[in-house]
């Protein structure tokens, strides 16, 4: 291994303290290791970045241990470029000894600049990406609690949910309120409380609420239900603040809202995923590896086994899905015809993460070229997997020994 960094250093990164090793000493002569321990409290680190800068170090690596890197990253990234390397790549190089300490191997390789850094985007980015990963898992939260509103609903008796689309909706609300002051309701204070479409269901409503509403049923309702609304202010001032701090980025924002089944929420869940600077990623297939929507390549001997896509942004890539399965309901474009073929051979699910990764391929266009999604409509899809299977059978006659021509229109 040719070295090319006269002083760097490798830090091994646990909960409670931190090894670090500084490698330095002239390019064509082995380097002298220099470990220290330290805990990870600031003052602490302020003391690692200190000697750091005292041994003139030029670049330091870590790896991604959960959450356990980002303090002593958010200590060093104003003074040292920092690599945060993926465990995984450092297992398997080559030529690490038993004897060799975790973070002397990774001083060693990144003398030899072969530690390949992972993608950190800049704060800004970061911060948007916090707030909408604890949007998504506030609405789960919400969620959850919706589900058990419905439990107490159904063992009560009250067969809400098989009359409305929607148990948390206005309508719904408003009967299930008026239920907390009253055991029945009449068929006059139910048509009064619904709207819209409802109206033309008060019988069958008048029929779902009629159960056996006990005093016990009424205080775990007043639960779930405050617990609602206290998730729904929660949410709303995070979509508040996360409006704030998409300002600078609203012209990449409208850019993928071209794309459809993306909205406001799922532009800005993409952006703090991914970012808007696509040169990070270098090409489109990197970006789809990086957020594991991508088909696996699992091939032996000749022999293709299970596809089934990788670990990767488990955050990035539940919002494809929910953004697929939005697109695909929009008749007559590129998306739902894509979806269709597939979903007709291999199913919904594997068609739903299939035009997932179509989406963030076309995000990643979008935002490397500048230019708004165009859809090329259902029929030039269709046309295109018909030539594509014209071309298949062509192959397969010709390889069992027919020859095929093209009849004169």
């Amino acid at each position: 291994m040719q070295p090319i960094i006269k002083s760097c250093c490798g830090i091994d990164v646990h909960k409670k303290m931190i090894k670090a090793c500084i490698a330095k000493g002239p390019l064509d002569q082995p380097p002298k290791f220099e470990i220290k321990t330290f805990s990870t409290m600031t003052s602490d680190l302020l003391r690692l970045k200190d000697w750091l800068r005292q041994n003139e170090v030029e670049k330091v690596a870590m790896e991604s241990t959960g959450v356990y890197w980002k303090p002593i990253f958010n200590i060093l990234e104003d003074a040292f470029p920092v690599v945060l390397a993926n465990p995984q790549h450092l297992k398997k190089t080559p030529g690490k000894k038993s004897d060799v300490i975790d973070c002397e191997w990774i001083a060693t390789l990144l003398r030899c600049n072969l530690v390949p850094g992972s993608f950190i985007p800049t704060k800004p980015i970061r911060e948007l990406r916090d707030l909408n990963r604890t949007r998504r898992k506030l609405v789960g939260v919400m969620a959850a609690d919706k589900n058990r509103l419905q439990k107490v609903l159904e063992d009560a008796n009250i067969k809400l949910s098989s009359v409305v689309s929607k148990v948390d909706g206005v309508s719904s609300m408003n009967l299930i309120q008026a239920l907390m002051t009253k055991d029945e309701l009449t068929r006059d204070e139910i048509k009064a409380l619904v709207h819209g479409k409802l109206r033309s269901k008060v019988d069958q409503l008048v029929e779902a609420l009629n159960g056996k509403l006990t005093d016990h049923h009424r205080f775990l309702l007043k639960i779930h239900l405050e617990n609602i609304a206290f998730m729904a202010e929660q949410i709303q001032e995070l979509d508040d603040e996360i409006a704030k701090r998409m300002i600078p980025f609203q012209e990449e924002a409208h850019l993928i809202q071209t794309i459809p089944g993306i909205s406001t929420t799922t532009a800005s869940a993409i952006i703090a995923e991914i970012g808007v600077d696509m040169s990070q990623f270098h090409d489109v297939a990197r970006l789809s590896c990086w957020a594991g929507i991508c088909p696996g390549n699992n091939e032996s001997a000749g022999v293709k086994k299970s596809g089934k896509v990788r670990k990767g942004d488990k955050f990035l890539k539940a919002t494809l899905v929910e953004a697929a399965w939005s697109a695909s309901k929009k008749k007559g474009s590129a998306y739902s015809a894509i979806y269709n073929n597939i979903a007709k051979r291999r199913g919904k699910r594997r068609a739903t993460v299939a035009l997932g990764h179509q989406i963030l391929m076309d995000v990643f266009r979008v935002l490397k070229t500048g230019e708004p999604y165009v859809d090329e409509g259902a029929e030039a899809v269709f046309q295109r997997n018909s030539a594509a299977r014209q071309q298949s059978a062509i192959r397969l006659l010709e390889r069992s020994g027919y020859m095929v021509t093209k009849a004169a229109a």
